[in-house]
């Protein structure tokens, strides 16, 4: 069942109700600004957040609206039984998907992450709906592909809608597991002592406590410092921490400590990966999943996958990898690669800091994007949705008041259950209440599409940024009769290279390839790579003289120089033809006659 906590925002307030309205209209007007737009193929709207099963149905129904561009597959089955999905964006008029450079777009991998869906699904409507209407959109759509998995973890979503959840809680999959190793499972979750539908915080009477209720809000706990009274007294609170809301349902004098699931699929990948003792919820072994392995082998198939993406929450975090310090060495040649997608991304995104895994947040083995970027060598970033320092204009970290005005002028205290008096059967009378599974990592519905539209523009930025290899212009000199050197540039716009350094480290797919077609009469003798347009040192291979493998791809905003000696008559041709796993094939013709700058690189086309 669906949780309207936040659409109901706009019964509280009519000024409300005015940004929703605006907010909608200036985004949905795909950046074409006082001019009226086709209307929407799609119903999709999002102001509000969907459970797994809405999710799945409206996914279905945009690839239904749109049937030349979005294809809806399924790639697996949770432990639950429900469908891993993917929506593939290609158009077919110009190629098929395996011949484009790819974007990789995911979001949910754990339960409680629910905007990451929203922000997917959002970034796969804004461009079906705005190709043809959107030149950049539509040029990007054109010579790219993309892969949507808008919920890698179907269990955990739904649970979190249907049960009783704290914002931090259904993360997991949902595998029946012995978390306290006693012979039971999943006996001893949380407990929803007040009937509010959320795991709150528990208070209990303390001579000794740390807090107090505040004299403002008594349902505001305020840290109490021990310090001397004049009389010689201490002063001190008189409520402690009691933990999450619930009970020691299996009697072993731990409360919550054995509910349902408990596996992180994102500690469940080959990269880095380590076992259960050293990095808690990573199974036992990579891919032992079914979710986990259902997304593998859906990547696998896709050597295509240039960019990779995965969404999460919260913080305001573009992070990259790596996970590990140890593994920092994977990413050395392609630093600059990240850092200039990256710097981008805090100017798109106000709040937000580009960060490393391991050294700015904490430490993980076997991360999702760790197995991006370090296994399959794809430029990968997880961007952590929503922060609260988005709460506020000053864009600093709010102060305790400053969340308290949100919540209670802004929210109207939607995201609170006031603390009551509850019996518990082994602390007597707590407190319970405190925060809802809507506070905190979540954005209130009436910023959720700006949210999910800044995010969505980078990740479109960086899918803009795979690699776009064409021909530039080409030297040939006439070196003897009938003898002739050509040289050809191969270049790329783009700041993805068409293999990345990591690529070519670890031998990681197939490298690119320049294949040299002689018209009759010719014969290329020799060909290799050569540094620049016009140097002279070249060490060509004469055991393949048809064939130029480059390791290393074509850089980003750069270009390679490939160069061959041939003998034939002049105005003969040789066709040259580029091939990459990671970009559009591109082919060419080079005419075996004197320099023309006028005629330089002639004939260059994309296939």
């Amino acid at each position: 069942m669906m949780h309207q906590t936040f659409s109901r925002l706009r019964n509280f307030c009519p000024l409300i109700i005015i940004v929703i309205i605006i907010t909608s209209l200036a985004l949905t007007t795909a950046t074409v600004y006082g001019q009226d737009r086709p209307a929407s193929k799609s119903d999709l709207r999002f102001d509000h957040y969907r459970d797994y099963t809405k999710l799945v149905a409206e996914s279905k129904a945009l690839a239904a609206a749109h049937p030349t561009l979005l294809t809806y597959i399924e790639l697996g089955k949770s432990s639950e039984g429900r469908a891993i999905f993917a929506l593939i964006l290609n158009n077919p008029k110009t190629g098929r998907d395996t011949d484009k450079p790819a974007m990789y777009i995911d979001g949910n991998i754990h339960g409680n992450e629910i905007q990451a869906s929203e922000t997917v699904l959002y970034t796969a409507w804004y461009l079906v709906e705005n190709y043809g209407k959107v030149e950049p959109i539509t040029k990007l759509v054109d010579r790219s592909a993309f892969y949507f998995l808008p919920c890698i973890n179907p269990d955990g979503r739904q649970n979190w809608f249907d049960k009783q959840n704290s914002s931090h809680s259904s993360r997991t999959g949902y595998q029946p597991t012995d978390d306290d190793k006693d012979g039971a499972v999943d006996e001893d979750g949380p407990d929803d002592l007040d009937g509010d539908g959320s795991i709150g915080m528990m208070w209990r009477r303390d001579p000794n406590g740390t807090h107090k209720r505040s004299e403002l809000d008594p349902n505001d706990m305020e840290r109490v410092e021990p310090a001397p009274r004049a009389d010689g007294t201490i002063r001190r609170g008189d409520w402690s921490m009691a933990g999450s809301e619930g009970i020691d349902n299996d009697g072993d004098g731990q409360v919550n400590e054995d509910g349902p699931g408990t596996y992180d699929m994102n500690r469940n990948w080959p990269a880095g990966w380590n076992p259960e003792h050293v990095q808690g919820g990573a199974g036992d072994w990579p891919f032992s999943y079914p979710e986990t392995e259902a997304v593998a082998r859906f990547i696998m198939t896709k050597p295509n996958i240039a960019a990779g993406q995965a969404y999460h929450n919260a913080g305001g975090m573009i992070l990259r990898g790596p996970g590990v310090p140890q593994r920092d060495g994977a990413y050395s040649g392609d630093r600059g690669v990240y850092e200039s997608i990256g710097r981008v991304g805090e100017q798109m995104l106000p709040g937000y800091r580009l960060m490393v895994i391991h050294s700015d947040l904490y430490p993980v083995h076997g991360g999702f994007v760790n197995w991006l970027a370090e296994s399959l060598a794809v430029v990968s970033f997880t961007n952590e949705l929503w922060t609260e320092r988005r709460i506020m204009q000053n864009g600093s970290d709010p102060s305790s008041q400053m969340r308290n005005l949100w919540r209670d002028s802004v929210l109207f205290g939607q995201t609170e259950t006031p603390l009551t008096e509850v019996d518990h059967p082994t602390l007597g009378k707590v407190l319970v209440g405190g925060s809802n599974k809507w506070a905190s990592r979540i954005p209130p519905a009436f910023m959720l599409e700006e949210e999910c539209h800044r995010n969505a523009a980078f990740t479109i930025f960086h899918a803009g940024e795979m690699p776009r290899v064409s021909m530039g212009p080409s030297l040939v000199r006439k070196l003897a009769d009938g003898l002739w050197e050509v040289t050809i540039e191969l270049k790329n716009d783009a700041l993805i290279p068409s293999r990345t350094a990591r690529a070519a480290e670890m031998k990681v797919g197939f490298a690119d390839r320049v294949t040299l077609t002689p018209a009759k009469g010719v014969t290329v003798v020799s060909s290799g790579q050569v540094g620049r347009r016009y140097d002279r040192t070249f060490n060509p291979d004469r055991e393949t003289p048809l064939l130029v493998t480059l390791e290393s791809g074509v850089p980003g905003r750069d270009s390679v120089f490939v160069r061959f000696l041939a003998s034939g008559p002049e105005g003969a041709q040789v066709g040259v033809g580029f091939t990459a796993e990671k970009a559009i094939a591109v082919k060419g013709a080079v005419t075996l006659a004197p320099f023309d700058p006028a005629n330089a690189g002639a004939g260059a086309v994309a296939k």
